[in-house]
């Protein structure tokens, strides 16, 4: 089986001579499919430069990376952005919602960019809502929600696309405690259907 997730001898430099910062340092991994595996570290320690480089969002300075075997160095921009539309769900401590939309038409705007009909971007955001613990909240606005439920919003809006890896950077850092704990709740319930990588200091 081809492992999704593929990084050997991985560094990331930032700037040079005196300036220059090593932010990511020989990093070597291999997630396999259906692995949850979490990268733990200080701040500062790197760990959402690793995920950047997993999520095709940033290059590495050196090392190879291959995802789903494909060598991620090979690819042109056209082809790293369909890697990063159709294989990696992001979820990041930002939300990014759109502020003036329903949560259900926030869920169904990527699957509209993908070109998926309408009936079955309703009814893919309808189910991704319903798994995320959202049924009765598909018409409020984000500002409608609280913080943990805006989390929630965030992670159907991903797992509507239906991605082979799961990208979550601290998803809960910004949450109360008893957000925090629902969120992880609901991160061990998908771990049974995706590929998970987490970025976490705790």
């Amino acid at each position: 089986m081809t492992a999704v997730v593929e990084m050997h001898d991985i560094t990331k430099v930032y700037g040079q001579g005196e300036a220059e910062v090593r932010a990511v340092d020989g990093i070597s991994l291999t997630v396999e499919p259906g692995e949850y595996v979490a990268i733990m570290g200080a701040s500062g320690s790197g760990k959402s430069t690793v995920m950047n480089i997993i999520g095709a969002l940033d290059v590495a300075t050196s090392g190879t990376y291959k995802i789903d075997g494909v060598d991620i160095g090979d690819l042109d921009d056209d082809a790293l952005s369909l890697v990063r539309n159709r294989r990696i769900g992001f979820i990041f401590q930002a939300f990014n919602l759109i502020p003036r939309m329903s949560a259900a038409a926030n869920v169904e705007l990527p699957l509209m960019y993908r070109g998926v009909r309408r009936s079955e971007r309703r009814r893919r955001a309808l189910d991704a809502l319903a798994k995320v613990g959202l049924a009765d909240r598909s018409h409020h606005q984000p500002n409608e929600l609280s913080g943990g439920q805006q989390q929630r919003l965030v992670i159907a809006r991903t797992i509507a696309v239906e991605p082979e890896v799961l990208l979550l950077d601290e998803p809960a850092s910004a949450l109360d405690p008893i957000s925090t704990l629902k969120i992880e709740e609901l991160i061990n319930e998908l771990k049974s259907r995706f590929t998970i990588v987490i970025v976490t200091h705790n």
